[in-house]
Order: C-alpha cells, then structure tokens, then sequence
C-alpha cells in the first residue's frame, strides 16, 4: 500500500510552484554558475505551470466553499437551487457534484509537479525525458488561457 504523504507532497509542490520558478529565474539570470542559463527554460515553463496551478488552486476553493460549505455560503431561497427546496437536500447535492472537480483538480495539480519534475530533468540536467512533456506544458497553459477568458465571459 503506498502512502498518501508523497501525493500530498507533489500536490502542495504544485501549489507553490509559481513563487518557487519566479526565484528559479532570478537565480538563473543572476547566479554565478557558469551553467546558470540552463534553468532558464526550466524556470520558464515552471511561470507557466505555476500559474495553471494557481487557476486550479482558486477553482479548488471555490469549488470547496460552493460544495462542501454550501449552506454557509447561500442563505437561500432554495426552491431552484440543485437538490431544493430544502437546504439538506441543496447542501448534499453541492456536495456530491463537487466530489469529481475537486479530484480532477488535485489531480491536475499532481500532473503538474511531475511535468515540472520531467521538465527540469530535461532542461537543466540534460536527461532524456520523451518529447511529450513541453508539448504538455504548452497545451496545459493553453488551456488554462482558454478556462479563464471563458469565465471571465460569463461573469
């Protein structure tokens, strides 16, 4: 049986990403190793997951206080409500749609550190790491562009 601890580890990794690549740049641009420059495309796509992990991290909480603490954040009426009229029934029902996002989200945020691990093997060690994981960054970002204009048009 494999402990939770590590998962949980990769997930807060990826959560702390974007602050952890912003000092990854600066010290790549300003280091006095030699080989400094090579974290640079590293630190780079790390901005780039960082902020997909920050997107995931405010939908992560959100979700959360819409689902899990509905019926602290909406004060009803509850008649059109999923699962209303009554707040039990509107509360559970929040609950249980939020189960799969929050998953899928830390999920997602597992994904992230490990393609931060592969990409930073590939950058700055110099390892072969199969040609899928900048592609993957890439249209990870892209998609997370796609999410946040999408949301911002239905405000």
């Amino acid at each position: 049986m494999t402990s939770i601890r590590p998962v949980a580890t990769d997930i807060l990794r990826a959560a702390a990403l974007l602050p952890v690549s912003v000092v990854r740049s600066r010290t790549a641009l300003t280091g006095r190793d030699p080989h400094r420059l090579r974290g640079l495309p590293h630190a780079g796509t790390g901005i780039l997951l960082g902020t997909v992990s920050l997107i995931l991290v405010g939908v992560e909480l959100q979700v959360i206080a819409r689902g899990a603490f509905y019926g602290l954040f909406d004060q009803g009426p509850y008649d059109h409500s999923w699962g209303g009229p009554t707040l039990a029934g509107a509360w559970l029902v929040h609950f249980l749609a939020s189960l799969p996002v929050v998953a899928g989200a830390l999920g997602l945020l597992w994904f992230i550190a490990h393609l931060d691990d592969r990409l930073g093997a590939r950058f700055v060690r110099g390892e072969r790491t199969g040609a899928w994981a900048l592609p993957a960054a890439l249209l990870l970002s892209a998609g997370a562009v796609v999410f946040v204009i999408a949301w911002i048009h239905q405000l």
